[in-house]
């Protein structure tokens, strides 16, 4: 055996070491990716449902939106007409009522003048 078959097996039995020296980190980061992947899968598989609720969560929430426009328009028309009801009872009433008001003074300080 030559010193050059010599120098070339311990180059093989080197490489060798050094590919097993590397197997073991790649045979672990493997391992890590698959975890990973597993942890994905299972945070989709959980997601997706939780999101759908959000979604019909949210349409409900519309709806019941558009509950309240509804209501809200219906109470401010109601105000609204309630205003004009008052306005119009104040001048329908108002003004006789001023007058029977003045008329009462004035039929009192005439009956307080001859009291006297």
């Amino acid at each position: 055996m030559s010193l050059g078959d010599i120098a070339g097996l311990i180059a093989a039995l080197a490489f060798v070491a050094l590919v097993g020296f590397l197997a073991v980190p790649l045979l672990k980061l493997g391992r890590v990716l698959d975890e990973a992947r597993g942890t994905v899968h299972q945070l989709t598989e959980h997601t997706l449902p939780a999101l759908d609720e959000a979604v019909e969560t949210v349409r409900a929430a519309n709806g019941q939106l558009a509950k309240v426009d509804t209501i809200t328009t219906s109470a401010a028309q109601v105000t609204e007409d309630v205003s004009a009801l008052t306005t119009l009872v104040a001048a329908t009433v108002g003004g006789p009522l001023i007058k029977v008001s003045a008329f009462s003074y004035a039929v009192r300080r005439v009956l307080a003048g001859k009291g006297r």
